[in-house]
């Protein structure tokens, strides 16, 4: 069975909990930045090959290595961390504000949580409202690139 990279920085992390970050990229054979970015950020996302292997593999280090570190390298989406409304936060433009969402995508946030509920607003306008504004942050998006 194929180890993948993110599996050895994990396992290599795991075994070696006082391990640098650079101690852990060389032994791995990767990069500060990604040994660093799969160990405290989980950031693995960038190759969804790779996350879905460790889903698979069921990797699970030990050490060093929190159960919430885990589980943004090899979350299923129900338990992540970044689903937990932040202290405080009573309404959706605390949710808004908390994520920094840009207009376009706090439109689309508003559209969906209310989907169908106001009288000024039925489903197909709703419907229309979040293609609408899903458009606008997409050719705003491809400008950048």
């Amino acid at each position: 069975m194929k180890t993948t990279k993110a599996k050895k920085v994990l396992s290599y992390a795991g075994k070696h909990p006082s391990a640098s970050f650079a101690e852990i990229a060389k032994a791995t054979g990767t990069t500060y930045s990604y040994a660093y970015k799969v160990v405290r950020n989980g950031q693995v996302v960038t190759d969804m090959k790779e996350v879905r292997k460790l889903r698979r593999d069921g990797a699970k280090p030990t050490g060093a290595l929190t159960p919430e570190i885990i589980d943004k390298v090899i979350s299923d989406g129900s338990t992540a961390k970044y689903y937990v409304v932040p202290k405080g936060a009573e309404a959706l433009q605390d949710l808004i504000s908390h994520k920094n969402m840009n207009a376009q995508i706090g439109e689309i946030f508003r559209a969906c949580y209310r989907y169908g509920e106001v009288s000024h607003s039925d489903m197909l306008r709703d419907a229309k409202k979040i293609k609408f504004y899903a458009e606008a942050e997409i050719k705003r998006l491809e400008k950048l690139q």
